[in-house]
């Protein structure tokens, strides 16, 4: 499956944000989305997942509240909604699809580690300003 994200840019703290990310040359609904982000010197983190075939999400802690991810099967692509961005927020976000034997949410699960997701898309930038 392909991954093209879109939707970054230039954004004022407290502004809000939708990422997309288009998901291509694969059923959709046979992976879960992950949103990743990384900021210059730290490493990538999974923000928010979201399994499209049946809805499951979840989220870090550090977004919960902030950020919601959802998706739309019929147009294959997931979105993550950024409110009351921060500056700690600026970071390339990356989204990702995994797919294996189990169930789709199963890549939702907060044991799941970043290498099980087998396809990346190029990023998008956010920065926030202060």
């Amino acid at each position: 499956v392909q991954l093209v994200e879109s939707g970054g840019g230039l954004v004022q703290a407290g502004g809000s944000l939708r990422l997309s990310c288009v998901a291509s040359g694969d059923s959709f609904d046979d992976y879960a989305i992950g949103w990743f982000r990384q900021a210059p010197g730290k490493e990538r983190e999974r923000v928010a997942c979201i399994a499209p075939s049946d809805g499951t999400t979840s989220y870090a802690d550090s977004v919960k509240g902030r950020f919601t991810i959802s998706s739309d099967s019929a147009k294959n692509t997931a979105y993550l909604r950024i409110n009351s961005l921060k500056p700690e927020d600026t970071a390339v976000y990356y989204c990702a699809a995994a797919r294996g034997p189990g169930y789709p949410r199963y890549y939702c699960s907060d044991y799941v580690v970043e290498s099980e997701y087998n396809f990346w898309g190029q990023g998008t930038q956010v920065t926030v300003s202060s």
